[in-house]
């Protein structure tokens, strides 16, 4: 993901007289300046005055465009950003402050710009302020694809970690080796030709998150919200993105703890009880409120049983709604013992052989 060349940029700091105020100018193109519509990957809040915020892992934002150059205006906040450019990585942002960089010499023809979140933000987000074209230049309608996936699912979907080579890390290199682009999200949607959204928080369960931290703040209880962070806002019902495919990866922090005392379960035969109701609950309200989407559930090594048995509890109400997809023999290189780059290609494969198995239920 960082291996490619840097280009010659020009860097232009934001003065911040206000928040709002720096936002409100930040989005306005300069005199000669068009901004491009995006494509829009991810759950974000629409900022006043243009731009928007996003928390989730994985939101991209592509224009299209042709010209010989163009403008990208960004805050990362606290988290790390790659800009691309027809493919190829131009630079990665790490550090916070709202700047606008510009891409010059880019060569005739049509273009495509991409900004991408790499890290995790539980809390915090970042903001994209925009897109511009200059003289020379026009703006093309947004490049968009013919499928649709979402993902939701804990640590393995986010890429936890996923470039380190050794698992021991400290916090701030988990953070930094985080990289969602990198996962089994991204190379299954690129492999299918789709547009993808990711809701994932490491560490959460689908009754219980790891260690037993957070009670009754497990991940279909954050699923509703536009920032993993923030209470508000919520996903508005009328929302028209319709993913064609969910792909749902949850219990490894569910069962990777034993219970402890104190905990809403008595032994870990309740808490599977659990964990398999109240999953076969979550997959069929997202049923209804997607009805026109599949279902793959990822089976992990310590959960693979009760995932099956979520599917057929699913299926009897829905046949055919819910196909279980065993995912093992992972090397677990990666921080803390996490799926490792290897293990998240491994993981794209044994999807994708999913989805051609049901007969593709995508478009």
């Amino acid at each position: 993901m960082g291996e490619g060349v840097i280009p010659q940029e020009i860097r232009l700091r934001f003065v911040l007289l206000a928040a709002v105020a720096a936002l409100a100018l930040s989005v306005q193109p300069a005199a000669a300046q068009t901004a491009l519509t995006p494509n829009i990957g991810g759950r974000v809040v629409t900022l006043p005055g243009g731009g928007a915020e996003f928390g989730w892992p994985g939101v991209y934002f592509e224009g299209r465009f042709t010209g010989p150059s163009v403008e990208v205006a960004i805050d990362p906040q606290e988290e790390h950003l790659a800009i691309s450019i027809d493919g190829q990585v131009r630079t990665e942002l790490t550090e916070p402050g709202a700047v606008r960089l510009a891409f010059k010499d880019l060569g005739p023809g049509e273009h495509v710009v991409r900004v991408e979140k790499l890290t995790e933000s539980q809390t915090g987000s970042a903001r994209f302020l925009g897109f511009f074209v200059g003289t020379g230049g026009q703006a093309l309608p947004p490049k968009s694809r013919p499928r649709r996936i979402e993902f939701i699912g804990d640590s393995h979907t986010v890429g936890y970690g996923v470039r380190a080579t050794k698992r021991n890390c400290t916090q701030a290199e988990i953070h930094d080796l985080t990289d969602t682009s990198l996962t089994f999200g991204p190379i299954l949607a690129g492999r299918l030709d789709a547009d993808y959204r990711i809701v994932a928080f490491s560490g959460r369960g689908v009754v219980r998150n790891y260690g037993g931290a957070a009670p009754g703040q497990t991940l279909p209880v954050l699923y509703p919200r536009m920032i993993p962070g923030q209470a508000a806002p919520s996903v508005d019902p009328a929302d028209p993105w319709r993913p064609d495919l969910i792909v749902i990866g949850l219990g490894t922090n569910d069962f990777s703890t034993p219970v402890a005392p104190g905990e809403a379960w008595a032994d870990e035969a309740a808490l599977r009880a659990d964990y398999r109701t109240t999953y076969a609950g979550f997959v069929s309200e997202l049923a209804k409120r997607q009805p026109q989407a599949r279902v793959l559930l990822i089976a992990g090594d310590s959960f693979a049983a009760d995932v099956e048995q979520v599917a057929q509890a699913v299926n009897a109400e829905a046949p055919g709604l819910a196909t279980p997809v065993r995912i093992t023999g992972m090397d677990r290189g990666a921080c803390d013992w996490h799926p490792s780059i290897a293990d998240q290609k491994m993981t794209a494969d044994r999807l994708e052989a999913a989805v051609r198995a049901i007969g593709n239920p995508l478009p």
